[in-house]
């Protein structure tokens, strides 16, 4: 976990403070400073600096420093790490690096890295960490003190929770540290427990564990096999670097483009316009309707040129509107406050919410051409029926748009594809070209007769 914030300074004497601001001042700049000039200032760093700044650093920088490194140094640096981290270590290097980085570690370590590695990365067993507090149900609160005392020595992740389990692995309960020390001596651990105790499975998804944390304010989480065999715990700083990896990739998708797998300034030029460039370049052919749509009303827009002044308006209007319902759908739908099973209540929300957002933005149109001085030069003699087919083409594009852009996430996460690739320009584009068969569709009927 990227930590770099949480390097403190210890005032003990004026060496020690120069040192320390120096290194917090190094961990502030960080992001900015170029690969060249990051190994340059780390190397420049005493021994303690250095481990207090690595132990802080993302899983990617610390590959980025390691890339080059001797194997001495190498394993220098990674016995530094938890296990969990060590994992996250070997994914963020690659499976080429997987087998160098493992025989670098003790068999222990090894043994409890390659348990994690068997997990997909983004669920809750490549997140786990399996160094936990274990107790057995009969031990007394004494025995348990003093069994505590021993493992806080042997880096397990959090002795806030200690979890019960049985002979078999079984999780049993939690217990806290606090009431471990507060209840009486003789009292077993199995009366102090709490057997309901809320746990998650290792292929649970980080996104859902996230949510998991949100809501019941936790400082861990026991992860547990279909067997309800204990495998380990995932903590809150396990899953942070998560939350904003996860923010970052939706937004991102949103955007209309993929994820880019490193950060902004770091993704080389090439792979940054392939990222861009491939949705682009789909768009664009969507856009291209929008010219054939235009081309079939060929015959209207030549007989009602007026009708032309207005398609910018019409086509944003839906697009916006769009837009802002598949934002706030996909948002939803990542906190978890609508479900699959709520489309049809999105639906009927959003129809409403069409209708009386088409009302608005019609009229407002209707009035800027009512209240215009010169409108009967702008829009001819029939300036009243342009301005009713304007508000009646702004309602039904306005109404499009926000049902497409509502249920566009829906399906695509029926598909089973990212509700977060119904991304705006998308729903834009799509509505740019059937909001044009919308507008025209209700001139040929308001101004049959009279321009048509």
């Amino acid at each position: 976990m990227d930590n770099s914030e949480n390097i403190h300074n210890d005032a003990s004497d004026d060496g020690t403070i120069a040192n320390d601001s120096a290194l917090v001042q190094l961990a502030s700049n960080w992001p900015s400073l170029t690969v060249g000039e990051r190994k340059e200032q780390f190397n420049a760093l005493s021994r303690t600096d250095a481990e207090e700044l690595f132990l802080s650093l993302s899983p990617h920088d610390q590959a980025e420093l390691l890339s080059e490194a001797s194997a001495l140094e190498k394993r220098s640096w990674v016995r530094l790490l938890a296990p969990d981290d060590v994992a996250d270590l070997i994914q963020e290097m690659g499976t080429d690096s997987k087998d160098e980085v493992l025989s670098l570690l003790d068999p222990q370590t090894k043994r409890e890295v390659s348990a994690l590695l068997a997990y997909a990365e983004d669920n809750a067993g490549g997140l786990m960490s399996s160094r936990f507090v274990r107790l057995r149900p009969d031990m007394t609160v004494d025995e348990a003190i003093s069994y505590l005392r021993i493992q806080s020595k042997t880096q397990v992740e959090t002795i806030y929770y200690c979890y019960v389990i049985d002979a078999n692995q079984h999780l049993q309960g939690v217990v806290s540290f606090r009431e471990l020390f507060s209840a009486s001596p003789g009292k077993t651990v199995k009366d102090i427990m709490h057997p309901d105790i809320v746990k998650i499975p290792v292929d649970l998804d980080q996104e859902q564990i996230a949510r998991i944390f949100q809501q019941q304010s936790l400082l861990a989480l026991p992860v547990v096999d279909g067997d309800g065999h204990m495998k380990g715990i995932v903590t809150l700083d396990d899953i942070a670097d998560t939350i904003q990896e996860e923010a970052t990739e939706d937004i991102q998708k949103i955007g209309g483009m993929e994820t880019l797998d490193a950060p902004y300034m770091k993704t080389p030029f090439f792979e940054l316009i392939r990222k861009r460039g491939g949705w682009l370049s789909i768009l664009f052919v969507g856009e291209m309707f929008t010219a054939t749509a235009m081309g079939y009303f060929q015959v209207e827009i030549e007989r009602a040129v007026v009708l032309a002044l207005f398609i910018p308006l019409i086509i944003s209007s839906g697009g916006n509107s769009g837009s802002q319902a598949s934002t706030l759908i996909i948002r939803a739908m990542a906190l978890g406050e609508v479900r699959m099973r709520d489309w049809w209540r999105v639906l009927g929300r959003e129809l409403l919410s069409g209708i009386c957002l088409g009302v608005l933005l019609g009229g407002i149109g209707l009035t800027r051409i009512l209240l215009w001085p010169a409108k009967e030069q702008l829009y001819g003699p029939h300036w009243l029926a342009v301005g009713m087919t304007i508000f009646f083409a702004v309602i039904g594009v306005v109404l499009w748009g926000t049902l497409s852009g509502s249920m566009l996430p829906f399906i695509l996460k029926k598909l089973r594809l990212d509700p977060a690739s119904a991304s705006a320009p998308m729903v834009a584009t799509i509505v740019d070209v059937t909001g044009l068969v919308i507008y025209f569709s209700v001139a040929s009927v308001m101004l049959k007769g009279s321009l048509l």
